[in-house]
């Protein structure tokens, strides 16, 4: 076992456990979070066949690189993660605590088999996912005829109002255009967009996969943006928002009937919505993936 900082070490090309887990669990994204975020002490834990990416805070507990909040999945990458993360525990003084959260089951597992009797793991989350079709036809007549019909409904009520919505991509500065929306919500979600998250969101746009949408009517004006990660067979929507004034033509439900669309016609299988147990995602026909936490004291 080997603990240590060095973000260039072989490991980080391990597979995942778990599948489908996006950049979340990848060098560039961890790294990208720990230099806006990180705090306390890195600890990047290997062996010849595994790594796990943790850090110690300044109050000595454990957790993963990646808060919950802005990371929606931890899985640890190659095989004997469960022992490696025993080995690696039994090192500390007896009464560190540890939390490791986010997990899909599969992870959950494997980690949970290194721990003892005295750790508790608990479903804190899910994410919700779309099984795709092969056409967005098949998508629309697998909804229920009520959604079905709001969603045709609230596309045409769009197209009367601000002209055919498209989404735009190589406009100027879409991150800007995103974080201008973002901060125009409400309560949380406006505050949500601090000027740190707002430079963490656009080292994010750098990211290989990174997709930004900017939702728009003939005029070519804003008026909702995503941002979303995209890997083999799957779509990841990470984040969005649109502009309130123009809640009237559902700029929101337009915007993911659009990039629904689209992840169908890119070939992919799988829509993520990631975490939140917004309704929306179930009318969609969104199934949840269980993520679970693992905590105790060493």
């Amino acid at each position: 076992m080997r603990v240590h900082e060095d973000w260039t070490t072989a490991g980080f090309g391990l597979p995942a456990l778990a599948e489908h887990v996006s950049v979340f669990v990848r060098r560039p994204y961890l790294q990208l979070w720990w230099r806006h975020f990180g705090t306390g002490q890195l600890q990047l834990v290997e062996s010849d066949t595994a790594l796990l990416a943790l850090w110690r805070a300044a109050d000595g507990g454990i957790s993963f690189v990646g808060d919950p909040d802005l990371t929606d999945y931890h899985c640890p990458l190659g095989s004997g993660a469960g022992d490696l993360l025993g080995r690696y525990l039994r090192e500390h003084p007896s009464g560190t605590p540890f939390r490791l959260d986010s997990l899909p089951a599969e992870a959950a597992d494997e980690l949970a088999s290194g721990l003892d009797s005295g750790a508790t793991r608990t479903r804190h989350e899910a994410a919700f996912r779309l099984d795709l079709p092969s056409t967005f036809q098949l998508f629309l007549a697998g909804l229920s005829k009520k959604e079905r019909h709001e969603l045709r409904r609230k596309r045409r009520r769009f197209t009367e109002a601000l002209g055919a919505p498209r989404l735009a991509r190589g406009t100027a500065d879409p991150i800007g255009v995103f974080v201008q929306l973002h901060r125009k919500a409400d309560g949380a979600k406006g505050a949500f967009m601090t000027p740190e998250r707002e430079s963490f969101f656009r080292d994010v746009a750098d990211l290989p996969g990174t997709r930004v949408d900017i939702l728009t009517g003939e005029a070519g004006e804003a008026v909702a943006a995503s941002v979303g990660f995209e890997d083999a067979g799957c779509y990841y929507l990470y984040n969005s928002a649109y502009d309130p004034r123009g809640a009237h033509v559902s700029p929101g439900i337009v915007l993911l009937g659009l990039l629904i669309e689209s992840t169908i016609e890119a070939g992919a299988t799988i829509f993520d919505f990631l975490k939140g147990d917004e309704p929306y995602k179930l009318r969609l026909g969104a199934h949840p993936r269980p993520l679970y936490a693992l905590e105790g004291r060493t």
